[in-house]
């Protein structure tokens, strides 16, 4: 007969389990992306950006009132472990809340409020902070790092030579229809290149350390545990996936400022949706007020105005900045590379790795090995950010 403490063990397996499932569908990532930006890119343009873009989303394949059913009829009380039960009850809500933003993409303000909900907003200060990075002048663009060169089957060939430093591995395809210039899928372990993107050195060498060294380390970090939550997320684990990932660009000595800009501006352009601003409002004021070039400032504001107003984007810079902190407190990072995990939970996930129900970081960042910025304005601006 199996004890009490083996059936409270067994109770949390099946929940994890369960959750898994019914996650395995819910990629935000793979619902939010429009099907259609390059053409609605140039019917925006031809319209002088004044004709907000119509973006397709691809369908959804799962039913939205089982998966909310299912979730919040999971018996988490019978989890016995407080710490473990409450870390499951915000699992749950988490959870939830990315269903109904992927639910209402599409849907204007409905979806914004959803991501508002699983994504917060930035603060005054954080666009502060913002606002301190673009004071700085960025590198000289005419630097043959800055020029692009790279071919997205020459780029792909960059990856797997990087990759060798990993004992794993993973596929890599295109696609036409994203909003980024790559990005890691985490429920099928593939790398996406955006096939419409020419890459820059600088390029090459901030997406190896970012995709592969991070979001890639710790999706294969995240297959190695009991529990499936650490493949899926816990919550909130995006500004801490996206700052060890940024980091990681700085450790590797290819941070620029150009790129903090990058970062900044997504911060600005998360918060014009708080303004109420339009499409074409956030693209102009990229364009006009900030000299942002066109491509730039619209793939910028397509990555926010996607699905109705996603704020996601602003996480970028806060998850470096406390990330960065954590670092120079003398914290170890591998505890934050076990999985999709957050910085949030990190007293947690060792507790889960000291009952047994997780395990130490088998792959760690390659670059966290040894700090190779040698930017001392990058090191002044993350130090000053409030």
């Amino acid at each position: 007969m199996k004890n009490k403490v083996e059936m409270a063990d067994k109770a949390l397996l099946d929940i994890d389990k369960n959750i898994d499932k019914l996650v395995e569908k819910i990629e935000l990532l793979n619902y939010v992306n429009p099907t259609n930006i390059e053409a609605e890119k140039q019917a925006f343009f031809s319209s002088n950006y004044l004709i907000d873009p119509v973006f397709i989303y691809p369908e959804k394949d799962f039913d939205k009132f089982k998966i909310h059913k299912r979730f919040f009829t999971q018996p988490i009380e019978q989890i016995e472990d407080e710490r473990i039960r409450n870390l499951y009850e915000d699992i749950i809500y988490f959870y939830s809340g990315v269903v109904r933003c992927i639910e209402t993409i599409g849907e204007g303000k409905k979806f914004y409020y959803n991501s508002l909900q699983s994504f917060g907003s930035p603060t005054e200060q954080e666009v502060e902070n913002a606002k301190f990075i673009l004071h700085f002048e960025e590198e000289d663009q005419n630097n043959p790092v800055f020029t692009p060169k790279y071919t997205p089957d020459q780029a792909k060939k960059i990856f797997k030579e990087y990759a060798g430093r990993y004992d794993f591995s993973f596929k890599i395809k295109e696609s036409s229809a994203m909003g980024a210039i790559a990005m890691v899928l985490n429920n099928i372990q593939t790398l996406v290149l955006n096939s419409h993107h020419t890459f820059t050195e600088n390029e090459m060498g901030i997406l190896t350390n970012h995709e592969i060294g991070v979001h890639m380390v710790t999706t294969m970090n995240g297959l190695l545990h009991q529990l499936k939550i650490f493949s899926h997320g816990l919550p909130n684990n995006v500004e801490t996936q996206e700052g060890l990932a940024v980091f990681s660009e700085y450790m590797s000595g290819n941070l620029t400022i150009k790129r903090l800009k990058e970062l900044a501006y997504r911060v600005i352009a998360v918060d014009s949706l708080a303004k109420g601003y339009t499409f074409s409002q956030t693209f102009r004021m990229l364009h006009n007020s900030y000299d942002l070039e066109k491509e730039q400032a619209f793939y910028i504001t397509t990555r926010v105005h996607r699905g109705g107003g996603f704020t996601k984007d602003y996480l970028y810079l806060t998850g470096l900045k406390k990330v960065y902190d954590y670092y120079k407190s003398g914290n170890d990072l591998s505890i934050l590379l076990t999985g999709k995990v957050s910085l949030k939970y990190a007293e947690d996930i060792q507790y889960l790795i000291d009952q047994g129900f997780a395990v130490p970081s088998k792959f760690i960042t390659d670059s966290y090995a040894q700090n190779k910025n040698t930017n001392k304005t990058i090191d002044f601006i993350l130090d000053n950010l409030k």
